[in-house]
């Protein structure tokens, strides 16, 4: 068996491949943050309504112009955003105005003007000046990306990263965390 790997905060599904990786199957995760899809509009901006599927997709349709993480890049917005799209059956009718970028770009791209609506994680959304959260997907479509923590189980820092997963959930922690767009575990 390899020796423990050192703490980690990341993606559920990645720790998980870590952890298995490292032979470390039985490794504690601890669930610290979440971050919702969300859709973003222009500081200023008319928000749409898209607390229902029906409003979602007229909002998505009167929209000039609309920006996600290219879903071949594998972003987990993106490739959501795609299916979701061609599940409500209007991917066709927004080709022509959707703007796909690398990675995490899409607020910025809003910020800027240069899409009406963007789609990206909520912690993408919030840190970009020029940029605000119209909300999370309604209903049947949410989607949270979960981050948690794991500790090997043969860890040689055991004490400082168990330090460091309470220091995550914690007092000072929450705020700024709760202030970049994530939401406490």
């Amino acid at each position: 068996m390899q020796e423990g790997f050192a703490p980690a905060v990341t993606a559920r599904l990645l720790l998980s491949l870590i952890a298995v990786i490292h032979g470390q199957a039985n490794a504690a995760e601890i669930k610290v943050l979440t971050t919702p899809v969300a859709l973003a509009v222009r500081a200023g901006a008319t928000k749409p309504d898209i607390s229902t599927v029906d409003t979602l997709r007229h909002a998505l349709l009167s929209a000039k112009s609309i920006v996600y993480a290219d879903p071949s890049k594998g972003g987990a917005s993106g490739v959501y955003f795609a299916r979701l799209i061609d599940g409500l059956g209007i991917a066709d009718q927004l080709k022509s105005k959707t703007i796909l970028v690398p990675g995490a770009q899409a607020a910025d791209v809003v910020a800027k003007g240069e899409a009406e609506i963007g789609i990206g994680q909520t912690s993408e959304i919030v840190p970009v000046a020029g940029a605000e959260v119209l909300g999370p997907l309604p209903g049947e479509f949410a989607s949270t990306t979960v981050f948690t923590a794991g500790i090997g189980t043969s860890s040689k820092v055991f004490e400082e990263a168990q330090s460091l997963i309470q220091f995550l959930g914690g007092p000072v922690a929450r705020p700024v965390l709760s202030a970049k767009g994530f939401q406490p575990g």
